[in-house]
C-alpha cells in the first residue's frame, strides 16, 4: 500500500450497497484524482455481490484486513549493506564515509544473516593489542594488500592464511614458531628479512616503508615466499590484520528481522528490544528491503480511508482507530465514531449509499462507465428491494432512471436476479449466514447485535429454529453483547422473523411474546426494527 492512496472502504459484512459504492465513489473521485482512489473491503463478498461484479466485468475492491500502519507504510532510506565475504575494513570504512552505526551483512542471494555495529568494530580493534594470537584465514593477497595499503612485491601465493608474527622477539625463537603457512612483519632489517624467507614462511610483509632488497626479492622468488611492503608500522599491521578477516568472522547474527506485514506497533517492540536499536526488514523471499531504526519509527503514518455505507466504529475496517479518516458518506442513523480533524460528512436518510454516488455523478454531469453505472444500480436495488422497501425516497428512483440506460439494464429483471442470488443460502453454513450480515449498535447503554438473513420462504428459518438459537447465544458469547438479534426476513410476505439471545428478563419485557416471533411489515433493519428496538430499549431504561 501507498500512503498518498485513499482507500474507500463498506462495511466489516459488505453487502451489495457497501461494495457497489466503494467502486463508484473510487470511479468518481479518480476523475479529479487519477488513480489515487482505490475500492477496498475487508469483509467476504456475498453471492449477490459476486454476481454483480461478474455481470458488469468490475475487479473485486481490493482486500485489506485492517488498515493498522505497516512496514509497507513507511518509505525506507538507502540500504547500506555488504556481502559477507568483504573484508571487515570495508564495513568500518562505509560506517565512517556514511555516518551510520550499523551495517547489515547479507548472503550471496541478498537475505540479512548479520550486521556489524560499532561494538563488533570496537572488539576486532582491541583483538590487535594480543599481537602474538594474530592471524588471517583464507585471503587474498590482492585484499590483504589492499588493506594494508601495502604493495606486492613477489606475488608468490593467490590466498594467505596462518599466523601472524611480528618479529619483535630474537630471531631465532620467531623462526622455532613460524610453519609453511605462516607470515612474518619485520622491518628494516635486511638480514633478518634473508632468514625468514630462508625459512620457507608464506608471506613476508615488510613495514614502516623499509626498502625491499634485490637479494631478498630473488630469494623471495626462488623460495615461493610472497612479500608484501607497507607504509604503517608494526603495530598498524596488526590492528589492520584483524580488519582484513571476512564480515562474517565479526557480524553478530541475532538480529530481528521483520516483514512488510508486520504493524509499526510490533516493529516498535522489536527495535526497542534490540541492542543493534534496529531490525532488517525483508521481502517475502527473505532479501533484505530495508533497516527499520528508532528514527524511522517516529514518524507519524496512518492510511488515509473513505467510510461508505457507515459511520461506526464498530462496523468499520479493523485498525480504523490508527487511521486518517478523510470522508463519510452514509444514509444510516450516525454512530460514535471520531476523527483527528474535520472532515466532509455526508448522510442523507435515501435507500442507499450508492444513491448517493449516483447523484454525485448527475449534479458533477460527470456519466458513470456503463460497468459502474451497472453496480450503482444494483446497489441500490439490492437494499431497497428493488424500491418495495420503506426506506425507499424519490431520490432513490431517479437515481435508478438515471442509471438504467447508462447500464442497459431492465430493473425489474436486474432486481429479481439480485434477489434469487442473495437468498441461494445452498452451501452456506448457517454460523456464516449470522455473521454475513451482522452490525453492532450502542442502543441505551446497551449492546446489541443485530444480523440480517433474506431467506425464499419462512419455513427454511423455521426448520432450524434450535440451530439459529444456539448460534446467536454463541454469537453473543463470543462478542460480549446484551442481545444478539437476527431478523430471517421474507419478501415475499413483507416480514420478518425475529430470533433472539440474551438476558431472559430483558427479551421478556422488550418483547410481548416468545421468540421466534414474526414481525409483519418489518422488512429494513435500518428504518423499520432498529428505530423500534431503540424506543423500547429506551423506555425498558426508565422503568
Amino acid at each position: 500500500m501507498f500512503l498518498n492512496q485513499i482507500y474507500c472502504f463498506g462495511h466489516r459484512q459488505p453487502d451489495t450497497d457497501s461494495i457497489a459504492s466503494a467502486i463508484g465513489y473510487a470511479d468518481f473521485k479518480n476523475r479529479s484524482e487519477p488513480g489515487r482512489y482505490v475500492p477496498a473491503r475487508c469483509g467476504d463478498i456475498n453471492n449477490e455481490s459476486r454476481f454483480m461484479l461478474e455481470r458488469f466485468g468490475i475487479a473485486e475492491p481490493v482486500f485489506v484486513p485492517s488498515v493498522e500502519p505497516r512496514l509497507s507504510d513507511i518509505e525506507y532510506k538507502p540500504v547500506f549493506a555488504l556481502p559477507q565475504d568483504v573484508p571487515t575494513v570495508d564495513v568500518a570504512v562505509l560506517m565512517a564515509h556514511e555516518g551510520i552505526r550499523n551495517v547489515v551483512i547479507t548472503d550471496a542471494a541478498g537475505k540479512p544473516v548479520g550486521m556489524i555495529g560499532e561494538h563488533a568494530l570496537a572488539n576486532a580493534y582491541i583483538g590487535t593489542l594480543h599481537l602474538a594470537e594474530l592471524a588471517v584465514i583464507p585471503v587474498p593477497i590482492g585484499t590483504l594488500a589492499r588493506v594494508l595499503s601495502a604493495e606486492i612485491i613477489v606475488p608468490a601465493h593467490t590466498i594467505l592464511e596462518g599466523r601472524v608474527y611480528i618479529a619483535i622477539d630474537a630471531l631465532h625463537v620467531t623462526l622455532a614458531k613460524m610453519t609453511a603457512k605462516d607470515i612474518a612483519v619485520v622491518g628494516d632489517n635486511e638480514p633478518a628479512q634473508l632468514a625468514l624467507v630462508s625459512a620457507g614462511i608464506a608471506a613476508l610483509i615488510i613495514a614502516e616503508g623499509a626498502p625491499v632488497g634485490d637479494r631478498v626479492i630473488a630469494a623471495a622468488k626462488q623460495r615461493g615466499v610472497s612479500v608484501l611492503s607497507t607504509k604503517l608500522d608494526a603495530f598498524g599491521v596488526g590492528k589492520m590484520i584483524n580488519l582484513s578477516l571476512p564480515a562474517r568472522e565479526l557480524m553478530e547474527t541475532n538480529v530481528p528481522v521483520l516483514t512488510f506485514s508486520d504493524t509499526l506497533a510490533h516493529a516498535r517492540q522489536v527495535v526497542a528490544g534490540s541492542k543493534f536499536r534496529a531490525a532488517c526488514v525483508v521481502t517475502g523471499d527473505g532479501t533484505l528491503a530495508g533497516v527499520l531504526t528508532r528514527t524511522t519509527l517516529l514518524d507519524d503514518v496512518r492510511r488515509s480511508v473513505v467510510l461508505l455505507d457507515h459511520n461506526e466504529a464498530s462496523q468499520a475496517v479493523p485498525g480504523i482507530e490508527e487511521a486518517d479518516v478523510v470522508e463519510i458518506i452514509d444514509h444510516h442513523r450516525l454512530g460514535a465514531i471520531t476523527t483527528l480533524k474535520p472532515i466532509r460528512f455526508f448522510n442523507d436518510p435515501v435507500g442507499a449509499t450508492s444513491t448517493i454516488i449516483a447523484m454525485k455523478f448527475m449534479e458533477s454531469g460527470l456519466s458513470p462507465t456503463k460497468g459502474v453505472a451497472g453496480v450503482l444500480l444494483c446497489g441500490i436495488l439490492s437494499d431497497t428491494l428493488s424500491l418495495r422497501m420503506s426506506t425507499t425516497t424519490h431520490l432513490d428512483r431517479q437515481a435508478v432512471k438515471y442509471l438504467v440506460p447508462i447500464a442497459g439494464e431492465d430493473p425489474e429483471k436486474l432486481g429479481i436476479a439480485l434477489l434469487e442470488r442473495g437468498m441461494d443460502l445452498s452451501g452456506i453454513s448457517l454460523d456464516a449466514l449470522l455473521a454475513r450480515d451482522t452490525k453492532m449498535f450502542a442502543l441505551s447503554e446497551k449492546t446489541v447485535q443485530i444480523a440480517q438473513v433474506m431467506v425464499p420462504s419462512f419455513e427454511w428459518n423455521r426448520e432450524r429454529d434450535a440451530a439459529i438459537k444456539a448460534g446467536l447465544e454463541k454469537s453473543r458469547a463470543g462478542s460480549s453483547a446484551d442481545l444478539s438479534l437476527a431478523l430471517f426476513t421474507n419478501v415475499l410476505e413483507n416480514a420478518s422473523d425475529l430470533y433472539g439471545a440474551g438476558d431472559a428478563a430483558l427479551l421478556s419485557d422488550l418483547f410481548s411474546e416468545d421468540l421466534p416471533a414474526r414481525l409483519c411489515g418489518v422488512m429494513s433493519r435500518k428504518k423499520d426494527f432498529l428505530p423500534w428496538l431503540g424506543e423500547k430499549l429506551r423506555k425498558q431504561g426508565r422503568v
